[in-house]
């Protein structure tokens, strides 16, 4: 028996270079909720974001946010159920180590706002564009004043060449994912944790729930449910792990 539907958004539900989901995501997702079913979104970007992207039925999701920083509940606005923060001293020397490759972007993520200190000039508009994050420029991370939910190095050359540099360091003090072709995420938590959470709001078991995912930071929510999804173009890691797939999750969701 499925209860709960959960999903990553960028390379699982939306391909990479697209900006809208597509009408029919919506109307699966629609047809889910009027069955009793709830859906949730999973992903490492901002809440504005999601509720753009997830318009006419944001209002009536929950929303797990910054690969699990952040969840919020049905309603509008919607309300701040969860938010897990980093230590600050430790992200701000990972800031600075990030500033200090020359082809790394620093991305920082408070609750809705994302900070750049940007190198190039078309960061800032891709990041607005693309993803369609709140943004703010800052000239140092320091002046940040809000809770480091999510840090971010976003390299040209590669999400797996940031790991490779950056990924040793850390990992005894952050989970750290590779979230996209050129993304490496660092937070306090992850997918997984933040979806126990969500069931235990919903009284749901992990053997009822469905979720789909494409990248290493899907792994601990697709380890934790009983069905999990992966679609094709998925990373190494989770090919070697789950052989349940499709080629849209829209196909699987008519299913259900």
């Amino acid at each position: 028996m499925v209860r709960l539907v959960v999903s990553d958004v960028d390379g699982t539900l939306l391909p990479d270079s697209a900006r809208r989901l597509d009408p029919l995501v919506i109307e699966r997702i629609r047809r889910l909720m009027q069955k009793g079913i709830p859906f949730c979104p999973v992903s490492g970007r901002q809440l504005t974001s999601l509720r753009r992207l997830f318009q006419p039925l944001s209002s009536r999701m929950y929303q797990i946010c910054e690969n699990g920083a952040a969840m919020f509940g049905p309603g509008e606005p919607p309300p701040l159920l969860e938010m897990t923060g980093m230590d600050r001293a430790a992200c701000l020397e990972l800031s600075h180590q990030i500033l200090a490759v020359p082809d790394f972007e620093l991305i920082i993520s408070g609750a809705d706002t994302t900070y750049l200190c940007p190198k190039c000039s078309d960061l800032e508009e891709y990041i607005q564009n693309q993803l369609g994050n709140r943004t703010r420029i800052v000239n140092a991370p320091e002046e940040i004043s809000e809770r480091f939910l999510k840090v971010s190095a976003y390299c040209r050359s590669g999400g797996r060449d940031a790991e490779k540099q950056l990924a040793p360091a850390w990992r005894d003090r952050f989970q750290v994912a590779v979230a996209g072709q050129n993304w490496l995420d660092f937070t306090a938590t992850d997918k997984g944790a933040a979806l126990r959470k969500l069931c235990a709001i919903l009284g749901v078991e992990l053997e009822e729930v469905v979720a789909f995912g494409d990248n290493d930071n899907d792994l601990s929510m697709l380890e934790a449910v009983g069905h999990p999804y992966i679609v094709e173009g998925a990373s190494p890691r989770l090919r070697e792990r789950f052989p349940n797939r499709c080629c849209r999750v829209e196909e699987v969701l008519a299913r259900l």
